[in-house]
């Protein structure tokens, strides 16, 4: 199966701020891990008054990075793309310091309401405090200080899953949605496959040059490379659909098979995007399965 050309070169400069741009600078919290690459960018955006998108986890050594970066420059808007906690938490302490108003796309909330007995795996690992001062609306503009960040609703990672457009600069500042080390994950029922591929649908419609994402470096072709992306999953949906063809009925058995080249550490995560194709491919007929679809269910031919 081919994959897109992933870049995994990245110099994340820990405890710095590297220019991403002309007046953006990047500053990488050092929560490295298997899901997160390198660790949380957070962009700061302005000359004077600025913004910051994704002030990134509660972590002391990044606070003090990113008011190094800030110096006594005023912050008037605070930007998040979602609400997992390597990206948002730091937004409440940036607020009460700056008051800085800020904006995402809404609250966390999941893709789907929860089936009877079911557990939203990712639970620990979303800031169910987060609120945002401003609910923005897809393609909503927001002024600044010689700058203007449209807000993209880009649903699929998360539900409440934003990119946010640089007016004038061709730059998305592109979250979890497109990375250019590694595909994101969906997982539900934070995510939906679906609302995933009608949100790669939406990027090929614009004519951006460059995204900033919220882990590793830019996507330096994001057309190429968004196109890329849906046919890595067509084929990914694919590769699921014959395994169900030839007689896997679990997901583990799925995972074993399709991802058996893939780092083990990786193998969970890789079991809910299999468990969102599983649950798109049931949703439109071509699998079934008794009740809804789940982790550990049974799915055969439809």
């Amino acid at each position: 199966m081919s994959d897109p050309e992933f870049d995994r070169a990245f110099e994340p400069s820990h405890g710095k701020a590297v220019p991403a741009a002309d007046n953006v600078l990047r500053v990488t919290a050092p929560n490295s891990g298997p899901l997160t690459f390198h660790g949380t960018n957070s962009y700061i955006v302005g000359r004077e008054t600025l913004a910051v998108i994704d002030p990134g986890p509660e972590d002391e050594s990044h606070w003090r990075a990113l008011k190094t970066a800030i110096g006594d420059r005023p912050v008037s808007h605070i930007f998040v793309t979602h609400t997992h906690r390597d990206h948002s938490p730091l937004a409440s302490r940036l607020k009460a310091e700056t008051g800085a108003i800020v904006v995402a796309e809404g609250p966390h909330r999941s893709a789907r309401p929860l089936y009877t007995g079911e557990v939203n795996p990712l639970k620990e690992s979303s800031d169910m405090e987060f609120t945002p001062d401003i609910a923005a609306a897809h393609g909503a503009i927001t002024q600044g200080d010689r700058w203007a960040i449209e807000t993209l609703h880009t649903p699929g990672h998360t539900a409440n899953h934003a990119a946010f457009a640089l007016q004038g600069t061709g730059i998305v500042f592109s979250g979890d949605h497109v990375m250019a080390w590694a595909t994101s994950i969906i997982a539900p029922p934070d995510g939906a496959m679906s609302d995933f591929m009608a949100s790669l649908d939406m990027l090929l419609g614009r004519d951006d040059q460059r995204y900033l994402p919220g882990h590793g470096g830019a996507v330096k072709e994001p057309r190429k490379f968004v196109r890329a992306l849906k046919t890595h999953r067509r084929m990914r949906e694919q590769a699921v659909l014959s395994r169900v063809g030839k007689g896997d009925r679990l997901i583990s058995e799925m995972v074993a098979a399709i991802y058996r080249d893939t780092d083990p550490r990786l193998h969970g995560a890789a079991a809910l995007s299999v468990l969102a194709h599983l649950e798109d491919l049931v949703g439109r007929g071509a699998v079934v399965t008794d009740g809804p679809p789940s982790i550990n269910g049974e799915y055969q031919p439809g």
